[in-house]
């Protein structure tokens, strides 16, 4: 054995199997001590204290903790500012070697930086570990040893290179006996560190590692017709496992190994979105300053957006008068969850209808998104903007109306989220403004009245984004 007392560090890897850092520490030490903490230095920038992450954090490290109660263990839960109560801890419990896997937001590494360095000087050892992605850092590299910028390069990369080995398992159990043996504590609760709960349980999302199980046992039956449904929001057509893999609920190495097996388009079309998300961490790894708020492309650092905040509140509220737009945004502020093409299309229509600089966007959707995740946030809505890698062509603009009669051709979507609009035809509920006035009539919808005109005319806006980006992009 390495070490005699080991304590390991769980942060966004909420789980006690196939779990990188625990299994090493299990594996090189006699005794393994488990802790998580409820960092201040990230909850007190939270305004919301009804915020549906938080307690969906806290429902999974109570899970994660009764599940090493039963093993023998404990899960030792603090509330503070993480760089000082991590080093506190190992002293506390004479702990030679402190285990963890790697973050890489810039935040968060400046974090770990802070603990390794605090550690060191009590001769602790800090180890951390791949674990939340499949490759990481500079272990996808193109044949002139760059960081790939374009994705499908990358992802013909990514798969040429993945194998067993790097989707293996990593078998915690073989060395469960390792964990020390203490008396169990009791759980601090959400009202303890400033929380409080939220719908979460009336939204029927299933927290901690058997609700992530139970997401992927449901998604299993379907996934085979991934790529046909996944476009339609209201058909259940994704997997709806980000915010476990936000949280590391699941083990991105199975959720993957499962969708290569099965080798079908569905699951092909799977394996693709989980690559996409391997990218945008590598993105923000070689290029931290995204995550300042910076673009991609620095030709449109500085596109001259009118940002108007009348247009954006009408965005926020679901009231833009086009049902498509209205109806995502009200999901999102409704359930904290929004469909991946609906992110795609309100991100274009806020930065290239309304002419809001996307960094608006992209802080409202961290704001209230359950499984907001700073690099895909930031590749999202780059993508969307025309300033990121990789991106849309900024003269390619998504019509709000075809978007909505092709992903949405029964209206089935908007009238889940706007019932005002429910006697519209399939046809109608598309553009209600162009409903003849005896017509909104009868069917009871007046626009203007009980449902908004149109705070901006496509068309117009279009050429207004078009001449905005066409200044900018002009060539060296």
């Amino acid at each position: 054995m390495q070490y005699d007392k080991a304590l390991v560090w769980f942060r966004r890897d909420l789980r006690d199997f196939d779990h990188a850092a625990l299994y090493h520490a299990l594996k090189s030490s006699r005794q393994v001590y488990c802790a998580f903490a409820f960092d201040t230095e990230i909850l007190d920038k939270l305004s919301n204290k009804a915020d549906r992450r938080v307690e969906f954090i806290w429902e999974s490290v109570h899970e994660l903790k009764t599940a090493l109660q039963s093993k023998g263990g404990d899960l030792i839960v603090k509330h503070g500012k993480v760089h000082d109560l991590i080093p506190q801890l190992a002293l506390e419990l004479n702990i030679n070697a402190v285990f963890t896997n790697r973050d890489y937001e810039p935040d968060a590494v400046v974090r770990d930086a802070k603990v390794a360095q605090q550690l060191a000087k009590n001769n602790i050892a800090f180890h951390d570990f791949k674990d939340q992605v499949i490759f990481e850092k500079d272990e996808i590299l193109s044949l002139s040893n760059k960081p790939y910028c374009v994705f499908t390069p990358y992802k013909n990369a990514h798969l040429k290179k993945l194998n067993d080995f790097y989707l293996k398992t990593y078998p915690v159990g073989r060395y469960i006996q390792n964990l020390a043996k203490v008396a169990p504590s009791k759980l601090i609760s959400l009202v303890e560190i400033g929380f409080k709960r939220t719908d979460l349980n009336a939204m029927r999302l299933p927290t901690g590692m058997s609700g992530g199980a139970q997401l992927f046992a449901d998604f299993e039956d379907r996934i085979n017709h991934y790529k046909e449904a996944r476009d339609f929001p209201a058909v259940k057509g994704v997997s709806y496992l980000s915010v476990h893999l936000r949280f590391g609920t699941v083990s991105i190495r199975h959720l993957a190994r499962q969708a290569r097996d099965r080798s079908n388009i569905g699951s092909q079309a799977w394996l693709n979105e989980l690559i996409w998300r391997d990218f945008y961490f590598q993105i923000l790894h070689h290029h931290p300053y995204l995550a300042t708020g910076k673009a991609f492309k620095p030709e449109f650092e500085n596109l001259s957006f009118s940002n108007s905040k009348a247009l954006y509140s009408a965005w926020c509220n679901g009231k833009t008068g086009y049902p498509v737009i209205d109806a995502a945004m009200r999901q999102i502020n409704l359930t904290g969850f929004m469909h991946n093409r609906l992110r795609m299309v309100v991100a274009s229509f806020l930065v290239k209808d309304l002419l809001i600089d996307w960094r608006w966007g992209e802080r409202y959707f961290a704001e209230h998104l359950i499984d907001f995740d700073l690099s895909a946030n930031n590749g999202g809505w780059q993508w969307a903007a025309s300033t990121g890698c990789d991106a849309q062509p900024w003269f390619r603009i998504f019509n709000p109306v075809t978007q909505s009669e092709r992903f949405d051709p029964q209206g089935k979507f908007i009238r889940k989220y706007i019932p005002e609009l429910a006697n519209c035809s399939d046809k109608e509920i598309h553009a209600p403004w162009q409903i003849p006035s005896l017509r909104q009539e009868a069917i009871g919808i007046i626009i203007g009245k009980n449902y908004p005109a149109p705070v901006v005319k496509h068309a117009t806006q279009r050429a207004l984004a078009l001449s905005l980006y066409k200044k900018t992009d002009v060539p060296n």
